[in-house]
């Protein structure tokens, strides 16, 4: 049963008129299109960059730590202090410019938040000491942590239902495209007989920034959400956009749409205070927000300890040269990205409690498998990277509907704060702890504490899991109306807590 939360006068936002309008109705009954492979490019793409970014650092660590690298630093530092200061700017981000993408739109924040991501990158690449190294992972990870929040909010908002949980896990997914290339690029930056030890590092993060600013110039033709606009006082400009989309598609097609489903009429506001939105994912959705706790904290600190680790893994317990580390991660990366390619459909049609808990059960039970295998010292390099394949082959699926699930589950007012708090929550409980704890159970190289980091991260997922077969919201071809009344809905009942 719902439980009431009523505002404080000072929470209200200002009203600017009453509208009723088909825009979600009509958004979600288009067919598949050109202009929605434009937003999936524009906009999933820099998910890429956030994995050549992340896993670059992971196998760059153990030449950073070489004398000659030109940067007094040790691998602990990188997959360690490092990574976690990464972890914190993004959650930092993520609050920040998740505030900012519900207040003044989506489209500006995702252009804003990447050229934040850029500048950063590039002033990484000149670091001349630790602590410089620090602060601007601090600044790419806030660059980062902002795009979660704006571009989640914008894929869902513009997908049509029956395809937004395939096309959500795809994108979030496509980091691991990042994290092949990254991979492979290591190889030969961290090969001195092509690049000297204090260059190569350097050349990678600038290639970042190359590929950022296309990715820029790509993004700028994606639109700002409509259904933000019809609920922030911009109706006409919505009506316009879904207009000149269903006329091109039309054309496309040879045939009329199909008339939409329903209208909704709304209170139209200019912003929408912190308060009322605290109250509304507390008081309201108290299990939703359990749910979504439970998800982000269990696949962040797998995910980020893994990421940031495997490498000093490889080269500690394996003696794995450091320049051959990509060549693995590659293949862990290559298992991750079909995780969600596969099985993404299913969560649009066997449905999202049954594919959110199995994946995640699923891959924490293989995880405590790969821990015991380990103790046992029977797995080799190769074999520990299998292990790792199928693993995260179900783990990124599972990590991937976090961000699903929390974008969806909840009123449009609230959707890029609500991603960005959960965001940061979880990552800060478990990516920032993850690496640290990680990298210090791996540095000692006795297996019975690396084993036990591997059981950490297992048992983070099967509870998760396990909050997710009782909690779990069946949101698998539902408007995002249907799943979440908006708070500014008129005369609309109440929508039931979960």
């Amino acid at each position: 049963m719902a439980v009431s939360a009523t505002p404080e006068p000072s929470e209200i936002p200002k009203e600017t008129g009453t509208v009723t309008t088909a825009v979600p109705a009509r958004l979600d009954r288009l067919p598949w299109s050109r202009w929605h492979w434009m937003i999936v490019i524009g906009l999933g793409t820099v998910w890429i960059l956030d994995g050549l970014e992340v896993t670059t650092v992971g196998n760059i660590a153990g030449r950073l730590a070489e004398e000659g690298s030109g940067l007094p630093i040790s691998s602990a530092q990188v997959t360690g202090m490092a990574a976690a200061l990464y972890v914190a700017g993004a959650c930092a981000g993520a609050l920040f410019f998740g505030w900012l993408t519900d207040r003044f739109g989506r489209k500006k924040l995702f252009i804003t938040t990447l050229a934040v991501y850029l500048g950063a990158t590039a002033l990484t690449a000149i670091s001349f000491d630790v602590w410089w190294f620090f602060l601007f992972r601090f600044l790419t990870g806030f660059g980062i942590g902002g795009e979660y929040a704006a571009i989640n909010s914008a894929i869902d908002e513009l997908i049509p239902s029956e395809y937004r949980g395939r096309v959500d896990l795809i994108i979030n997914g496509s980091y691991w495209l990042g994290a092949i290339g990254g991979a492979l690029l290591s190889i030969v930056m961290l090969d001195t007989d092509v690049f000297a030890a204090n260059v190569g590092w350097r050349l990678t993060f600038a290639l970042g920034v190359v590929l950022g600013l296309v990715i820029l110039l790509v993004r700028r033709n994606v639109p700002e959400s409509p259904r933000w606009q019809f609920i922030h006082g911009q109706g006409e400009k919505a009506e316009k956009l879904v207009s000149d989309v269903e006329r091109e598609i039309e054309e496309q097609q040879g045939r009329k749409l199909p008339p939409p489903a329903g209208e909704i009429t709304i209170h139209q506001r200019k912003s929408i205070g912190f308060g009322l939105i605290a109250r509304t994912v507390f008081t309201k959705y108290p299990k939703r927000t359990v749910l979504g706790l439970a998800l982000f904290i269990g696949q962040a600190f797998l995910y980020n300890a893994i990421t940031f680790g495997f490498g000093a893994i490889l080269t500690k317990f394996f003696d794995v040269e450091v320049g051959h580390t990509g060549y693995y991660f590659a293949v862990i990366a290559a298992g991750n990205f079909l995780g969600p390619l596969l099985l993404g459909k299913l969560f649009d049609t066997v449905g999202r409690r049954i594919m959110i808990s199995s994946t995640y059960i699923l891959s924490g039970l293989l995880l405590f498998v790969t821990a015991w295998l380990f103790s046992q010292e029977v797995l080799t390099a190769t074999t520990l990277t299998a292990c790792w394949c199928v693993v995260l082959f179900f783990a990124s699926a599972g990590a991937s509907s976090a961000y699903l699930t929390v974008s969806e589950i909840f009123p449009m007012e609230t959707r890029a704060m609500a991603i960005a708090f959960f965001y940061a929550v979880g990552t800060a409980a478990g990516g920032i702890a993850g690496p640290l704890i990680f990298a210090d159970l791996t540095e000692s190289g006795v297996i019975a504490e690396t084993v036990l980091a591997f059981q950490i991260g297992a048992g983070l997922m099967c509870a998760a899991g396990l909050v997710a077969v009782f909690l779990a919201v069946k949101a698998e071809r539902r408007s995002l109306e249907d799943i979440a009344t908006p708070l500014s809905t008129v005369d609309t009942p109440t929508a039931p807590a979960r």
